[in-house]
Formats: structure tokens, C-alpha cells, sequence
């Protein structure tokens, strides 16, 4: 088995991250895709995307990630921070508890090697969610 990234988009602008809904201003375009996309966005440390990649694509209800696929992209972009996020094709954005279980694999992932898990936002069509405003992500890494 070999591994790809299905796809990445570099800005023809720069994009300054300060708030999660400059994230999903970013990724809303995925909103209305029929199986769930689990995106990363890797920040310099003037907090810019350098990069916007499509890591995995899954099903309706569900889509399988790891953080070595995460944090391989960081690396190989000299991020100093990332910020992932997925879409949630029911409309629903709470997320579940695989959403959670994730989001605390990759922020401990992001404190060992040094390239921080600045927030995980869960997006539909008409809306976003905040792991890190909800709670679920430790407040120390935080939107410049």
C-alpha cells in the first residue's frame, strides 16, 4: 500500500489564520461534498496557510485519518502550526466521539514533535464548530 496526498492547493494570496472563521471561509467549498473530508491547513509562524491538503476522503458518516498522514505534510511544509478540519455531510457539526478521540491523537502527536494543533473545525453548509471553543483542545495554543 502507498500513500498520497489526494490534494493540496497552495494560495495565490496570502490567508492570515486569527479566527476559526477565517478556517472555514477557507474550506467551506468542501461543505457540500457527499463523504467527509478531513482537510490540514499548515501555518507558518505568521500564522499564513502555506497549505491547504485534502488528507483523507471517507464515507458519508465517517473517514479514517492517523497523525503520522497529518504531521508527515507539516513536516515536509516547515509548519510551525496546523489547523485540521472535516466536513460533516449530515449537518450536524457536534463532533462525535471518534471526532474527539482524533483531535486528542493529534494535538498530543503535535506536542512531541513540536508543530502545534491550533484547532480542529468540524463545517457543514451552513455552518462551523470550534473543537478548541468548545473545549475539547487544552487553551495554551491559541489564534495569534
Amino acid at each position: 500500500m502507498t500513500y498520497q496526498f489526494i490534494s493540496e492547493h497552495k494560495l495565490k494570496r496570502k490567508a492570515k489564520i486569527e479566527t476559526p472563521e477565517e478556517v472555514y471561509k477557507l474550506v467551506k467549498r468542501y461543505a457540500g461534498a457527499r463523504q467527509e473530508h478531513f482537510i490540514l491547513l499548515t501555518l507558518n509562524g505568521a500564522h499564513d496557510v502555506v497549505s491547504i491538503s485534502i488528507i483523507s476522503i471517507g464515507l458519508v458518516n465517517k473517514t479514517i485519518v492517523h497523525p503520522r498522514e497529518v504531521y508527515i505534510k507539516a513536516i515536509c511544509d516547515n509548519a510551525v502550526a496546523i489547523i485540521v478540519c472535516h466536513n460533516h455531510p449530515s449537518g450536524e457539526t457536534y463532533p462525535s466521539d471518534e471526532d474527539r478521540l482524533i483531535t486528542l491523537e493529534l494535538y498530543n502527536a503535535g506536542k512531541i514533535i513540536g508543530i502545534p494543533l491550533i484547532d480542529h473545525i468540524i463545517f457543514t453548509k451552513s455552518s462551523y464548530a470550534s473543537l478548541k471553543g468548545m473545549g475539547f483542545i487544552p487553551s495554551e495554543e491559541l489564534f495569534t
